[in-house]
């Protein structure tokens, strides 16, 4: 048995061998024939490049379990469904798990979820790094004392709020949300964590929507995703 092992190489294994008689070849053998270098070995540079194609693959499997239902909520608006991802506990594993990979030895001490949909990536990614998840919440559902930062929307305004004393100085906090649009949200809660004098490290979102530029509202704040909406 090979010791290279990778979750999607075994999951290539099938549409691989689908095209090659060669069915009793080992899969690293199998893999090399399909690749550009029949001199692929698989260690050191090599091994890194299989990782970088089997985050690829991991990528590619996410975006395609989100769908996009056109004219919701309202005309011309291209809405990203992530229930869908929600549905597919694989990519929804990998997607979680592709952030903690990227924030495991950051030391991140807050994991701030922005409601609602910041709250069901948010818990388990601050579980995984051991860092406590805050939750950024709407007006008057926060039972304690808040503090509340206002943000523009498309027609009026908004606001979300967070706890008094749930984020201290020392902290060092990323900012978890599926999805940037035009940014107002996100810059909102990046404004409530600094603040209370946290430093915030980074923004991160499943979707990005490109066109719509909101990761120019950040600022400095870098800004991380997985995924390009349509």
């Amino acid at each position: 048995m090979s010791s290279f092992s990778f979750p999607f190489l075994r999951n290539l294994a099938l549409p691989l061998r689908s095209l090659s008689p060669r069915l009793s070849l080992p899969l690293p053998r199998l893999i090399s024939l399909y690749l550009p270098s029949s001199r692929l070995r698989f260690h050191g540079v090599s091994t890194r490049l299989m990782a970088s194609l089997e985050r690829k693959h991991r990528i590619a499997e996410i975006a395609s379990s989100i769908r996009v239902i056109p004219d919701f909520p309202k005309p011309g608006v291209m809405f990203q469904d992530i229930t869908t991802l929600l549905l597919d506990p694989k990519a929804f594993g990998d997607a979680v798990e592709l952030f903690v990979e990227r924030y495991r030895d950051q030391r991140i001490s807050v994991v701030a979820g922005v409601e609602a949909r910041g709250f069901i990536f948010g818990p388990p990614i601050a579980l995984a790094i051991g860092a406590k998840f805050v939750p950024l919440r709407k007006p008057k559902k926060l039972p304690g004392e808040v503090i509340s930062e206002e943000y523009l929307l498309e027609y009026g305004a908004d606001k979300i709020e967070m706890h008094v004393g749930a984020v201290q100085p020392t902290d060092r906090a990323i900012v978890i949300d599926d999805l940037i649009a035009t940014g107002g949200t996100l810059r909102a809660a990046v404004k409530l964590l600094e603040r209370v004098g946290a430093e915030v490290v980074e923004c991160a979102c499943v979707i990005e929507l490109p066109e719509l530029k909101g990761r120019e509202k950040l600022g400095d704040i870098p800004l991380f995703v997985l995924v390009n909406g349509a």
